[in-house]
């Protein structure tokens, strides 16, 4: 992949095919797919855009979709970071990185003050991402938790900018 590319883009009907295909081919690969998962996948209009989530992708060079990921809104200000997925053959190349990257500026756009993820300790270069990016540990499961393959849960905690020293006030 070339530096313009994976493209980070919005949601929108040519992709939907797209965000249920990436999501069951990983689910079905580590787990099982939830009847949470069958709900929200066949339905992200309803599931997620509509309350006041995002949903984005990840587009190569010849427009295919190689990744997802989505921004559930849980209550006024607090999102769940959920269904990132990213196709085999893209596995590896930046593109985990790049929807993450994408869903933080994302989340500051929409005047997010708390981001959280559920995911599997089973997962272990999708939590060194998460830790990489401000991605903290809290105890899990999450209380009110929809998933049963959930024994991580991981809220965001940026980094606090340190005071500039030796500043004139």
């Amino acid at each position: 992949m070339n530096a313009d590319f994976p493209r980070i883009v919005d949601y929108a009907p040519r992709w939907r095919e797209d965000f249920a295909r990436l999501n069951v081919e990983w689910l079905e690969r580590w787990f099982t797919v939830e009847p949470i998962d069958r709900a929200v996948l066949g339905d992200p209009e309803t599931h997620i855009l509509q309350p006041g989530g995002r949903v984005l992708f990840a587009i190569d060079e010849h427009e295919h979709a190689i990744g997802t990921v989505a921004l559930k809104r849980e209550s006024d200000g607090v999102y769940e970071l959920t269904k990132m997925a990213v196709a085999p053959e893209a596995r590896g190349a930046g593109v985990g990185r790049a929807l993450m990257r994408g869903a933080l500026d994302a989340f500051r756009t929409m005047g997010g003050r708390e981001l959280f993820l559920e995911s599997s300790s089973k997962l272990g270069p999708a939590l060194a991402l998460y830790e990489s990016d401000g991605f903290r540990h809290h105890p899990a499961p999450r209380p009110g938790s929809h998933y049963a393959r959930a024994d991580v849960y991981m809220v965001w905690e940026p980094p606090v900018a340190a005071p500039l020293r030796g500043t004139q006030g």
